[in-house]
């Protein structure tokens, strides 16, 4: 049985260092050949929006377009409901590959055999 990967990211240009641990390890494990879901929450929900990503510095990061497209490469990317809609974002306001989704899809996604589920 192949094993998947879920992480959730709380954190986005609040806690950088956090943020970017979750992207790397996304990308990481997808550039693996795991299969990856990465959920955006809170802060981090506007890296779903394009040209937001390459606003966020951290220095000695990876940059963190080149880790949206590495995790997309191998798996998915979405946007908790109540935060997206707490921002006022929609799904067509999204990067190519990204989805708005809510607590249900979250809890089937890590709830299988085999999951093993981050929160950063």
């Amino acid at each position: 049985m192949a094993k998947k990967l879920v992480i959730k990211v709380t954190a986005g240009a609040d806690a950088p260092e956090r943020c970017s641990q979750a992207f790397t390890v996304a990308a990481v494990a997808a550039a693996s050949g795991v299969e990856v879901s990465l959920w955006l929450t809170g802060e981090s929900t506007w890296f779903a929006l394009p040209g937001r990503a390459a606003e966020f510095e951290l220095p000695h990061a990876a940059p963190l377009p080149e880790l949206v497209e590495g995790i997309l490469a191998g798996g998915t990317i979405t946007v908790c409901s109540q935060c997206a809609a707490r921002r006022g974002i929609e799904e067509k306001d999204l990067i190519e590959g990204a989805r708005i989704a809510g607590a249900q899809v979250f809890v089937s996604e890590i709830m299988p055999d085999g999951v093993q589920a981050l929160v950063y």
